[in-house]
């Protein structure tokens, strides 16, 4: 009875502990602002405790969004994107700014990945907490598409934090290594990530006490 309980224990604490964060940029360009961006965060997140996988869109080629499309099946990599979200407490997403919205490629992950089996479905969104940010050359740093960005994730049910980092004149914001030159915009940017990562905490509390 007594090794039972002590299981019990050791399992409840590790639902509590563990926050999976999937982080990922709306970019499939070599040399991606945006993928050093979300490199950066997903670092961050990572010294904080948190297991996280950082995908490529290069490797989740998908068609553009086409309700006929979609007749005939969700594409593999929608289908496989989603999946990782839904497995997910809590997502990182750093988006270009294309005339002031956010990028094709990510604007169609996310309709892809807000359906299933040919219908609406918010299960990749709900319940999750969400981290945005942006990288550009321009004086902005994106902050523009990131209005949309939060539009639409919370249109289908996601949590975004308050706190978003924009990075301006990204060509000249990164180092050698793709680390972030000034030491403000890293402090904005685990100032993010840090409320990030204490609200899915508490979701994950939320959870155990459930059972």
């Amino acid at each position: 009875m007594k090794t039972l309980l002590l299981a019990l224990i050791a399992f409840t604490m590790s639902l509590k502990a563990e926050t999976k964060v999937l982080a990922f940029a709306g970019s499939t360009r070599a040399g991606s602002y945006n993928q050093k961006l979300v490199l950066e965060a997903a670092d961050i997140a990572r010294k904080m405790g948190a297991t996280v996988t950082v995908i490529d869109f290069k490797d989740f080629p998908m068609p553009l969004y086409d309700t006929a499309l979609e007749e005939k099946g969700m594409p593999a990599q929608a289908k496989r994107l989603r999946q990782l979200m839904i497995q997910s407490d809590a997502i990182i997403i750093a988006s270009p700014e294309h005339n002031a919205s956010i990028s094709a490629t990510l604007k169609n992950a996310l309709d892809w990945t807000s359906r299933n089996a040919g219908s609406y479905s918010a299960e990749a969104y709900q319940g999750k907490k969400f981290a945005i940010m942006s990288a550009s050359p321009g004086k902005g740093g994106g902050a523009r598409g990131l209005v949309h960005l939060r539009a639409i994730i919370e249109a289908v049910g996601g949590d975004v934090m308050a706190k978003q980092v924009s990075v301006p004149t990204a060509h000249q914001a990164f180092d050698a290594k793709g680390k972030l030159e000034s030491a403000s915009l890293t402090q904005e940017l685990q100032q993010e990530i840090q409320q990030l990562i204490p609200a899915s905490l508490a979701k994950n509390d939320a959870a155990s006490k459930k059972l």
